[in-house]
This record gives C-alpha cells, sequence and structure tokens, in this order.
C-alpha cells in the first residue's frame, strides 16, 4: 500500500533517524526472514480460497469424492505448512525486535553519560528516563508488529484483489474501488494519529516530571502539608494527559467502523450481482463464494493493518524522540592547546548564563576574576544562590564560561580533554552518591586498590569507625542508593573514595555539612597534613569550615566580592562578615 511505503520511506530517509535505525544491521538474517516467511503464510491463504471453489465446484456439483478427501488433505496439509511458517515468521520478528530495544537502550545509556550537565538539564531527567524505559517498549512493539505484517497484509489485500480479477473480472470491479478508498482512510487517521502521539508523550513526560519531583521532595512537602496541593496539581496534569490520549484513541477507533464499513458494503454488493449472475448462468455459486472468502480476508487483514497503523504511528513518534537525543548536538569543546602563561590555575572576567540568553542579570557568575598557585587550600563562602557550585563546575567542565577565559596549568582549560581533566580533580558533592555494592566497590569505583590503600584512605576521612562496626568490614554490603548509611556516613565514604585517587585538586562541595564538630575538625586537620600537598576548594556555608585556607573567595549573587585570607576579611568584608558573626552567634564556630 503507497502509504506504507511512503512511510518507510520517509523513516528511511530522514537524516535525524539514521543512528538508530542503523543498528538494524545487527539483525539482517532476522528482518529478511521474518517478513518473507509471512510472506509465504500469505500466499497459502491466497490459495486457499480457490481450492475451497474447486471442491464445490469438481467435488460437490459432481459427487467426487475422492476429490474431495484429496483437497481436503492438500488443505490441511497447507494449513499445517502455514502454521510453521507463522511460527517461524513471529519467532524472527520477536528476535529482531527484542535485540533491536536492546542495542537501543545501551547505545541511548552511553549517548547519556557522554552529554554535558547543561544538555541533561535540557532535555529533563524525566524526558530521558521516558525515552529509554517507554519509548524503547513501544518501539520494540512497533517492530515486532511491522515485521509480521508490512508485507503480508498489503499483499493479502491486494492478492485477493487480483485473484478476484483472475477468477471473474466482472465482479472485481468492486475490490478496485473499496480498496483504495479504504486505503485513503487509513492513510488520513495515520496522519492524525502521528501528531496525537507526540503531544501525548510530551504530556506524559510533563506527568512524570512532576511525579518525580513530589517524590525527591516528599519529606518537605509532608512537613508544608502540601499533599492536596500537589494531589489536585498531579490530576490536573493527569486529565490533560488524558484528553490527548482520548483524542488520539477516538481518531484511532473511527478505523475500524470505516474499514468495517466500506467491506461490509462491498459484500453486499458483491452478494447481490453474483446472486443475480448465478441466476442468469453468468457464472457459478462457487466463484462466488471464493470471491466472498476474499473479501472475508481482506476485511481480517485491514483489522491487524489498523492495529498496526496505530501501533506504528506510536513507534514512529517514540523513534523520533529516542533519535533526538542520539544526535543531540553535544561534541566535546576543545581549543588549541598552547601555553598561554605560567598560571597553575586562574579566572579571567568568567561569566556563566545557564541559560545562555547573554543577559548579564540573569548570570549565575559575573565576571569572576581570581588567582591560585598550586598546592593552595581555597575557601568559597556566600550565601544561597551565589554561585559556588557553578564556580567549582566550571573547573571541571561540568559546565562552559558564557564569557571570560579559565586558565589551567598554563593553558586555555577548555584545551584539556574531560576524561583527562577529571582524572586530575576529584569532587565530593553536598549530596554524596552511594551505589548499590559493597564498601569496597563503592571506594574503588572503576579501579583496584590494596586493602591497605583503602584502610589508609578510611582512616583520612575519618570513617575507619563505620567499617569497624560493619561485620564484614569493608566487603558490607551498601544497599541502594546507600540507604543503609546515615547522610554523614556517606559524606565520609565519599570523601575517601576521593582521596584514594589522589588528585591534584580536590573539591569539597559542602560535603562536610552532615558532620558533627568534631569530626569535621579532625578531616580538616587530615587534609591540610596530606603527603601530597593538591590544591583544595572547600565550599562551606561556616567560616568555621573554612578559616585556616590560605585564601577565601567570597561570593555574591554571582560576583566576587572577596579573595583575601579570614583575618583580612573578617576586618574588611562586609559579606564575610555578616556570614562570620552570624554563625558565631549560632555556635557554629564550635
Amino acid at each position: 500500500m503507497f502509504f506504507i511505503l511512503k512511510l518507510y520511506r520517509e523513516i528511511w530517509y530522514n537524516i535525524i533517524m539514521k543512528k538508530v535505525l542503523s543498528l538494524f544491521k545487527n539483525y539482517k538474517k532476522e528482518i529478511i526472514l521474518a517478513p518473507s516467511l509471512k510472506l509465504l503464510e500469505a500466499l497459502i491463504d491466497l490459495i486457499t480460497p480457490i481450492i475451497v471453489s474447486l471442491i464445490i465446484k469438481k467435488g460437490i456439483e459432481e459427487g467426487d469424492v475422492s476429490y474431495i478427501i484429496k483437497m481436503v488433505i492438500l488443505m490441511g496439509g497447507l494449513a499445517l505448512i502455514g502454521l510453521v511458517l507463522s511460527i517461524s515468521g513471529q519467532f524472527f520478528a520477536a528476535k529482531a525486535a527484542v535485540n533491536y530495544s536492546r542495542d537501543l537502550r545501551s547505545n541511548l545509556f552511553k549517548k547519556l553519560n557522554s552529554l554535558s550537565f547543561s544538555s541533561i538539564d535540557e532535555l529533563g531527567v524525566s524526558s530521558i528516563i521516558n525515552r529509554m524505559t517507554n519509548d524503547v517498549v513501544i518501539v520494540q512493539n512497533g517492530v515486532n508488529l511491522t515485521l509480521r505484517l508490512f508485507l503480508r497484509s498489503p499483499f493479502i489485500v491486494f492478492g485477493s484483489a487480483i485473484c478476484a480479477t483472475i477468477l471473474y473480472p466482472k465482479l472485481s470491479i468492486i475490490f478496485w474501488i473499496s480498496i483504495p478508498v479504504l486505503i485513503i482512510i487509513v492513510y488520513l487517521i495515520m496522519k492524525l494519529s502521528i501528531k496525537g502521539n507526540r503531544i501525548v508523550q510530551e504530556r506524559l513526560d510533563d506527568v512524570l516530571n512532576h511525579n518525580r519531583e513530589n517524590l525527591t521532595g516528599v519529606r518537605v512537602l509532608r512537613a508544608f502539608t502540601m499533599e492536596e496541593k500537589e494531589i489536585a496539581e498531579n490530576e490536573k496534569k493527569v486529565k490533560n494527559l488524558e484528553k490527548r490520549q482520548l483524542i488520539v484513541e477516538r481518531i484511532s477507533n473511527l478505523l475500524n467502523p470505516l474499514t468495517f464499513l466500506i467491506v461490509n458494503v462491498s459484500i453486499i454488493l458483491l452478494i447481490y450481482f453474483g446472486a443475480l449472475d448465478v441466476k442468469d448462468n453468468l457464472t457459478d455459486a462457487a466463484i462466488i463464494i471464493a470471491l466472498y472468502n476474499y473479501f472475508a480476508q481482506i476485511l481480517i487483514e485491514l483489522i491487524k493493518m489498523a492495529n498496526l497503523v496505530f501501533t506504528i504511528t506510536k513507534a514512529i513518534t517514540s523513534l523520533k524522540r529516542i533519535a533526538f537525543i542520539m544526535n543531540y548536538d553535544d561534541q566535546e569543546v576543545l581549543v588549541d592547546s598552547k601555553v598561554i602563561n605560567d598560571d597553575y590555575l586562574s579566572f579571567n572576567n568568567v561569566s556563566l548564563d545557564y541559560t545562555l540568553d547573554n543577559n548579564d542579570d540573569k548570570d549565575s557568575l559575573n565576571n569572576i576574576s581570581f588567582k591560585i598557585n598550586k598546592g593552595d587550600k581555597i575557601g568559597i563562602i556566600g550565601g544561597t544562590g551565589s554561585g559556588k557550585t557553578s564556580l567549582v563546575s566550571l573547573i571541571l567542565k561540568f559546565y562552559l564560561p558564557t564569557k571570560g577565559q579559565i586558565i589551567y596549568k598554563g593553558k586555555d582549560l577548555l584545551s584539556y580533554k574531560e576524561k583527562d581533566l577529571r582524572d586530575e580533580i576529584g569532587l565530593v558533592m553536598q549530596k554524596p552518591v552511594l551505589f548499590k555494592g559493597t564498601i569496597k566497590s563503592n571506594l574503588e569505583f572503576g579501579k583496584s586498590y590494596s586493602e591497605q590503600e583503602i584502610l589508609n584512605a578510611l582512616d583520612l576521612a575519618c570513617c575507619t569507625d563505620i567499617v569497624q562496626k560493619k561485620e564484614d568490614g569493608i566487603n558490607s554490603v551498601v544497599e541502594m542508593a546507600g540507604r543503609n548509611f546515615s547522610g554523614g556516613q556517606k559524606q565520609r565514604l565519599s570523601i575517601a573514595r576521593i582521596l584514594l585517587r589522589k588528585p591534584e585538586i580536590l573539591i569539597f562541595d559542602d560535603s562536610t555539612s552532615a558532620l558533627d564538630y568534631q569530626t569535621e575538625l579532625s578531616l580538616r586537620h587530615n587534609l591540610n597534613n596530606l603527603t601530597y600537598q593538591p590544591t583544595i576548594f572547600m565550599i562551606s556555608q561556616r567560616t568555621s569550615s573554612i578559616e585556616m585556607c590560605d585564601k577565601i573567595i567570597v561570593l555574591d549573587d554571582g560576583k566576587l566580592v572577596g579573595f583575601d585570607t579570614h583575618e583580612n576579611l573578617v576586618k574588611n568584608n562586609k559579606i564575610y562578615q555578616e556570614i562570620y558573626y552570624t554563625t558565631v552567634e549560632r555556635g557554629d564556630e564550635g
């Protein structure tokens, strides 16, 4: 059917789809065998009405019992062959679909792990999860059904019309009129469904994003008794999704009634005019019965086609959403690696705007400049939203500066490959992440260390007691997301994990916030006495955590308002004074 051929051509020649469709090359055998076997099965189905007409004409009308028996045996044999062909075709279709979806997930996961933080922010975590799960399943079902039916059903439809033309050309005109009408109906419904399914998937993303946000912040919601408000908001979003799904379903549900109507009207016309011709001895009843059987086959195949059209339109929408990520332009930015100066690490008029709209008023960091030496211990402090985490994210190339230049070891930071750069820099986040496994597997994380090295790192991170309390020591189980450890324990284990690597630069993003004062004091002492003397960035909300640093960066609303020692900042910097005296009054200074 031309609309299917047009559809397949559009898919194959669509540049954005090439990367996801190229995965099919691994399953050429299955892709050829599945439709071919189903095509042979369809050929047997086309032969069957002719055999039935012969049984009626030569067997029943002439009373030839032996002929009837031979034809029945032949039909039984063909039915058995058809069953084998059908099962085999479906097996290869399922194999290709399942393996393709597996490769699609793997490649999608690989692509997602190569995306920058800004790209992930732009795509949205909930939308990404929806594409990796729901969209891949929809594509798998689409591939399976397409391989089974995309040749078989059109072959049956047109084959039935051709066989009818051969058997009785006069009445075959009914076939050739009804089939184009059916094709137009299927094409229009498919076209409307594709657009509707895209909107459905977008609204599903919205629902998933809201659910994820609620589950992540469930404690906050309950603390503020906001359950009813969020339930109402969720119902609103679900109803919007339901409304769009109903529109798509209603459009798709028109297919069966309309095809039934056209086919049944055609059958009525066939029987009426056929009966007149039989009465006038222009043909015999066996031919009319064969024609009726062909129409019945067309009806069955059109029902299958309706299911195929609905499934394939959803699959195309999902495949395009997946292809969008696979083709997402997120190439690593690399510039010339020429030596600029002898700075170890310096920021030169650096700004960062997450929205990329070049509006200075929206910059997360604005015109930041400072210079530090190798081995310096640098504190970073400021109010909430002042840009502390944004600043260290630039050092790791999690985000790229929208203005200015960062120098690292005399070269532009953008001249370093992300992998090489991050091998030299260790980051411990405020909300540490532990993975399911053991303490040892979490500490090693991709690189093996001796037991003594692990124990030394645990001691430096002040978490030897955590391991000693566990029956299996460093081989103790870590549950999903480290839920069998407290916040402070996870922070200390994350610090031990970074210390094992011995990176040139250590970044602690408020990663001691869950520690008591005595433990934090011991940890600071251990960090200050590391034998290999790394450069350390210590982000904190408390001046006591950073007062021993060589220099302290003070940020306020994305601007650098201070860069000096603790003593000088206490005397001369208003912002730092406010933070210092506030924490002293609260008793945070110990």
